[in-house]
């Protein structure tokens, strides 16, 4: 199975990709090959939701800011 670019999923989709990646790993199901791809992938995840969380403040922010709500 191809997987989607890391740049096409939703924060949904990142999250249950990283926990399936997580069961995956505790199950010690990974051939050592797969491993390496596994943890880059994972860490690529990790980037991406960390960047759309830090975006997502970022836009809370300014709203809050426009509406006068800041202290």
């Amino acid at each position: 199975s191809k997987m989607t670019p890391v740049k096409d999923l939703n924060y949904d989709d990142s999250i249950t990709e990283l926990q399936k990646i997580l069961g995956s790993l505790q199950d010690e199901s990974l051939s050592i090959d797969d491993l390496t791809v596994t943890i880059k992938r994972a860490s690529e995840l990790l980037e991406s939701c960390h960047q759309r969380l830090v975006s997502t403040e970022k836009e809370v922010e300014k709203i809050i800011q426009k509406l006068g709500l800041g202290d």
